[in-house]
């Protein structure tokens, strides 16, 4: 049994009623994807938390080190990290009760994957979310 995503139909509603967007594994380095796509969904409006225990500060926000120090609920953890890590970030992100669990383009993980599933939340694996959010406009 494989990675299921959302229909396109349905990942335009998701980023249609999400505000704040916790990215782990954003970089301060203008140069990396992580940056460039966290700082174009921050100009489209939405509230970017970086997840960075090395950086104090990325795209103007304090970054935390990990999803238990953002205050209030989280819509999507979005997560640029290697594929590897997706089972430890999804035992976290289960326990801030976050929306939406979206892994970036080229990163999956079938364990994390039913992990989540298997407790009702709504995944996203190998996706870029500034595609899927310029699609949906």
């Amino acid at each position: 049994m494989g990675i299921e995503n959302p229909s396109r139909e349905e990942i335009g509603e998701i980023l249609k009623k999400s505000k704040k967007i916790a990215v782990i594994g954003l970089s301060d380095n203008p140069e990396r994807t992580s940056y460039m796509v966290s700082k174009a969904m921050q100009d489209a409006g939405y509230e970017i938390i970086p997840v960075n225990p090395k950086a104090d500060e990325i795209l103007g926000v304090k970054a935390v080190s990990s999803l238990k120090e953002i205050e209030g609920h989280v819509d999507i953890v979005n997560i640029f990290r290697r594929s590897e890590f997706l089972p430890e970030i999804a035992k976290e992100f289960a326990e801030i009760n976050a929306d939406v669990f979206w892994a970036q383009l080229g990163v999956e993980n079938e364990e994390a994957y039913h992990f989540l599933k298997d407790k009702g939340y709504t995944v996203i694996m190998d996706r870029c979310i500034k595609v899927e959010h310029a699609m949906t406009k």
